[in-house]
């Protein structure tokens, strides 16, 4: 496992003002030589063929008069920029894709409903009002009823229903067509700049260009600008290592007894400077003996890579080494694990024995609301640190969901407000990071289980059943599903399926009984019984006056299309 340990800060004015010097030209050299590998690579890639002569490790020596090492380093972090770039190419298609799926989907649902009133409209003008047996828009008597969610509108006669509420419906829907058709023009042309265009690396980042024009220092200052623009462009040198290196690194060599890490620089200048690691020193002073004491270096050596960063009075080095795992780690599933459901203000986890049945189920509350990313960062990991703590405690392995947030967070932009707000805070990858960092030093194994249905399955069997939440009963679901327990349907559940559904994978099932019963409320699932088999609708699963009107009619609709499909 590859690890990366921090130094302490390493003051300018601690050093020799020759040194100093050095680190700022190797830096600078270094950096230039990877801008012109990057761009050289990308006009390669743009035009589909190279007119180098040579191999970009030649040109750059020539060119840039450094020595093998440097080189070698340089185009390996050219490549890793462009590989990444394609990656993030994947990423931002597939995500302008699911923008333009979501874009359509509301389109879709709005026509649907500019023609029902458009039909409505008709029939007001034939003089026979009529309404949709779905549709919102309801007649009472003389009246004219619009029902929402907190509220009710009335209109008293047809001419002020029509021109006060129906006129005005059709031409804000005219409207909001008009700027989605607007939104969706804009992202197919973005879609297919992405997929035909190669687009070029801003080194020191495009925020840092853009302030020269939008903010108010640089704008009354512009030797500012240039002076931090070159900070940023030109701040971070890696040098990767070699396993057949007396140090694991042809460049830097570091002193373990006197901790003093020195290098040469490209001008043939002899660095040192005094690097301490907080954590992690053992660690880094293992790895560089370890190297130093083998003795058939090409076969067993491993290599030690350094990075040095410049951050304008202080410099911090970085040691990238590859650490085995933990000897101590338990992996063992047949005693029983630890299941843990991540939410964007919560963590929820289920103790499981070895037969799957619930020990203990709890939940660890934060709140990341209105915080900055530093303070996140420190809720999330003291959660991470609870949590793992307390599964070493229980002697069990974690498992967790499987999840891919990127596309979630921009498929349902037309979606609940306060839902999509939620779901963009959701630090899902950094609650995952910390927790394997965390399960890593203290010997707990992590797996990670199919998300599918999760959730479903905790709310319609185990949530009523056991007393405890959604998010729980998800988590217990998680645990039973990476011990190789199957959900399937209670059997008044699969009496209900139709037909043409019951000899499917129960996955499938569970899909048609989740969609069916979507629209009824996560608290009347614990007035669902499932014990009597003799139910013949999805409404008498339910104790009498645990739905409201509006959801027995949606249930009875749902069965009404799939028995008519």
């Amino acid at each position: 496992m590859k690890k990366t340990y921090f130094s302490k800060r390493i003051y300018k004015h601690t050093l020799n003002q020759e040194y100093v010097e050095a680190n700022s030209h190797a830096l600078f050299l270094f950096n230039q030589s990877k801008h012109f590998a990057v761009n050289r690579l990308m006009k390669e890639e743009r035009f589909g063929s190279s007119r180098r002569e040579k191999s970009m490790q030649l040109t750059l020596k020539e060119k840039f008069k450094m020595n093998d090492y440097y080189t070698n380093s340089v185009v390996q972090e050219s490549n890793a920029i462009l590989s990444s770039q394609k990656e993030l190419k994947k990423l931002y298609v597939s995500n302008k894709e699911e923008q333009i799926k979501s874009v359509k989907k509301k389109m879709k649902s709005l026509k649907s409903r500019q023609t029902t009133l458009t039909k409505i409209k008709g029939s007001f003008i034939k003089g026979k009002p009529t309404f949709n047996k779905t549709s919102r828009e309801k007649k009472m008597g003389r009246y004219f009823i619009v029902p929402f969610k907190k509220k009710t509108d009335i209109y008293y006669h047809a001419y002020q229903f029509e021109h006060e509420y129906l006129d005005v419906e059709i031409r804000n829907l005219q409207s909001r067509l008009g700027r989605l058709n607007f939104r969706l023009d804009r992202l197919e042309k973005l879609l297919r700049s992405l997929k035909n265009n190669v687009k070029n690396v801003v080194f020191g980042s495009k925020k840092r260009f853009n302030q020269q024009f939008t903010l108010e220092k640089y704008v009354k200052n512009p030797e500012l600008w240039k002076s931090d623009w070159h900070q940023s462009r030109y701040n971070k040198m890696t040098v990767s290592g070699r396993k057949d290196a007396k140090y694991g690194n042809f460049v830097f060599t570091y002193n373990s007894d006197s901790t003093f890490l020195s290098y040469q620089t490209p001008n043939d200048v002899c660095v040192e400077m005094p690097v301490v690691f907080p954590y992690g020193q053992e660690n880094v002073d293992f790895a560089v003996k370890t190297q130093l004491n083998c003795k058939n270096k090409k076969q067993f050596g491993k290599p030690v890579a350094w990075s040095l960063e410049d951050h304008g009075v202080y410099y911090i080095v970085k040691c990238l080494i590859d650490i085995d795992d933990n000897p101590n780690k338990n992996y063992c599933k047949a005693e029983g694990v630890f299941g843990v459901d991540l939410n964007v203000d919560h963590i929820a986890w289920s103790h499981v024995n070895s037969k799957g049945q619930l020990v203990k189920s709890g939940v660890l509350e934060f709140d990341i609301e209105g915080k900055t990313s530093g303070q996140i960062t420190k809720i999330i990991e003291a959660e991470a640190i609870w949590l793992v703590e307390l599964a070493a405690r229980y002697h069990k392995p974690i498992v967790l969901e499987k999840l891919d947030t990127t596309k979630s967070k921009v498929s349902n932009s037309y979606g609940n407000k306060k839902a999509n707000k939620k779901m963009s805070m959701f630090a899902y990858n950094q609650l995952i990071s910390a927790i394997k960092n965390r399960a890593e030093k203290m010997g707990v194994a992590v797996f990670e289980v199919n998300p599918a249905y999760t959730s479903q399955i905790g709310k319609i069997k185990y949530m009523k059943r056991l007393g405890i939440s959604i998010h729980q009963a998800a988590s217990y679901v998680i645990a039973r599903r990476a011990m190789g327990f199957k959900e399937k349907l209670p059997p008044v559940l699969h009496s209900l399926l139709p037909e043409k559904m019951v000899g499917l994978h129960h996955w499938a099932q569970r899909k048609w009984i989740s969609s069916s019963l979507s629209g009824v409320r996560k608290s009347a699932f614990y007035q669902m019984e499932l014990l009597n088999i003799s139910r013949i609708h999805l409404g008498e699963l339910f104790l009498p006056g645990a739905l409201t009107d509006l959801e027995l009619k949606g249930l009875v609709k749902f069965e009404s299309r799939k028995s008519a499909s």
